[in-house]
C-alpha cells in the first residue's frame, strides 16, 4: 500500500504542500516536466501520477484525488466567490473561443497567413477588448481564493506578447498562451465548483 496516501480535505484557499500544488498543476497541464523533485517522487510512489519519458501524468486515482483537492468547500466564502467570477466568465468564453477561432481562420474558412496585418489587428484589439473585461473579474477571485492569483499576470503577459507580434502567444499549445491560459482558468473555476463543462448553460 502506498506510504504516503491520506485522505484529501479539500482546499478552499490553495495547495500548501508542494506534493499538492504538482498534482493539481498536472490536472490543469495533463503533462508537465519531470524534475525529479521529492513531490514528484511522492506523487508516483502514491500511484496517483506516473512517468511518461520525461513527463509526469496523472494517474485515473491521481485525477480523482485532484478532483476532490480542487473543490471549494461548499457554502464558504471562496466558494462564493468562485461562483461569482464563474457567473461572470462564461459569456465571455464564448467570445475567447470565437476571436481564438478567427485568429486561426480568415472568413471563408481560409487559414489565416497572418500576412494582412490589418486584419490580425482587428482580431488582436478585440482579444485585448475582451483581456479588460475579464480582468476585474480574475482579479477579485484571485484576492478571495489566492491559488486563482496568478492567472491575472499569465493572461496579461501573453496578451503583451501577442501585442508585440509574437503570433504563438496566441492560442499556441506549446506556451503559456492566452488560450492556453484562459482554458486553465475555465478549467480550474469548474473543478473549484464541482462542475462539467459539458453542462454549460451560455445566457
Amino acid at each position: 500500500m502506498p506510504h504516503h496516501s491520506r485522505a484529501c480535505d479539500p482546499l478552499p484557499v490553495h495547495p500548501t504542500l508542494e506534493s499538492d500544488a504538482l498534482l493539481h498543476e498536472l490536472r490543469l497541464r495533463r503533462l508537465v516536466p519531470d524534475d525529479g523533485s521529492g513531490a514528484a517522487a511522492m506523487l508516483v510512489d502514491d500511484g496517483l501520477a506516473l512517468r511518461r519519458g520525461e513527463r509526469l501524468g496523472l494517474t485515473p486515482r491521481g485525477r480523482e484525488r485532484a478532483d476532490a483537492c480542487a473543490r471549494l468547500a461548499e457554502g464558504s466564502e471562496a466558494e462564493r466567490a468562485a461562483r461569482q467570477a464563474y457567473d461572470a466568465f462564461v459569456p465571455l468564453n464564448a467570445a475567447l473561443l470565437q476571436v481564438t477561432t478567427d485568429w486561426q481562420v480568415r472568413p471563408g474558412n481560409v487559414a489565416n497567413d497572418h500576412a494582412d496585418r490589418a486584419y490580425d489587428g482587428a482580431v488582436v484589439g478585440r482579444l485585448e477588448t475582451l483581456d479588460e473585461q475579464v480582468g476585474p473579474v480574475v482579479r477579485r477571485l484571485g484576492r478571495a481564493v489566492p491559488r486563482f492569483a496568478s492567472y491575472r499576470d499569465r493572461l496579461r503577459n501573453a496578451r503583451g506578447r501577442v501585442g508585440d507580434g509574437d503570433h504563438e502567444w496566441f492560442a499556441s499549445p506549446r506556451c503559456d498562451s492566452y488560450h492556453t491560459v484562459w482554458m486553465q482558468l475555465h478549467e480550474d473555476l469548474l473543478l473549484a465548483l464541482g462542475l462539467e463543462r459539458q453542462n454549460e448553460v451560455v445566457t
